[in-house]
């Protein structure tokens, strides 16, 4: 495995295909906690550790539990009896994983700051239901990637995810001192907002990886 090979995984996963802003993943905490930066960084810190586990633990499911390979746990226990295809299962297994992570950092973050836990709200648990933290957990396993290269894409769309959602909330806390229209104020501004950026970062497709 080369070095330029996971850079190119990183760089794709913060800037080309950014889960918010290119593959709309993740919208409803991008724009609910997106209003200040406090919030902003925290919910960013908790889906870095949250995808970047979720990779981890995910990809070792399915290697060791979930594929009918020789590497399959089943196999080494009842062996020579070829084991089961438990591929189906994945979604539930992942969607597990990440419930069960998701239910620690919110132990963690109410005991190290009750304030952000405040400030975060319901949108914490509902990391949860977040399509973008299982979208990476299938994407891991659609493109192939390796244990490493899981990782660091995991690592890497969560910071994509903290980028897109810290840039809004400076727009944000800008825009709270704008002249904005009261009809666009609040959740139309931050859509509109929301587009603008997408389409600010489509400049970084035209970016030539190989």
């Amino acid at each position: 495995m080369e070095l330029s090979e996971l850079f190119i995984i990183a760089l794709s996963a913060i800037f080309i295909n950014n889960f918010v802003l290119m593959q709309f993943l993740g919208i409803c905490p991008y724009i609910g906690v997106s209003k200040n930066m406090d919030s902003a960084l925290g919910m960013g810190m908790a889906v870095i550790f949250v995808m970047t586990m979720a990779s981890m633990v995910t990809w070792l499911i399915n290697a060791f539990l979930l594929q009918p390979t020789t590497s399959n746990i089943f196999y080494l226990i009842f062996s020579p009896q070829e084991p089961p295809d438990l591929t189906y299962l994945k979604t539930i297994a992942f969607i597990l994983v990440i419930a069960s992570l998701v239910q620690f950092v919110e132990i963690v973050v109410q005991k190290v700051s009750p304030a952000l836990y405040k400030s975060l709200g319901i949108y914490l648990p509902l990391i949860t239901t977040n399509c973008a933290i299982l979208g990476v957990a299938l994407l891991n396993l659609e493109k192939d990637f390796s244990f490493i290269e899981s990782i660091i894409h995991g690592i890497s769309a969560g910071i994509g995810f903290t980028l897109a959602l810290v840039l809004m909330a400076g727009i944000r806390e800008r825009l709270e001192l704008a002249p904005v229209p009261k009809p666009l104020k609040g959740i139309p501004i931050a859509f509109l907002m929301a587009g603008l950026m997408s389409i600010a970062f489509l400049g970084f497709s035209g970016l030539k990886l190989n």
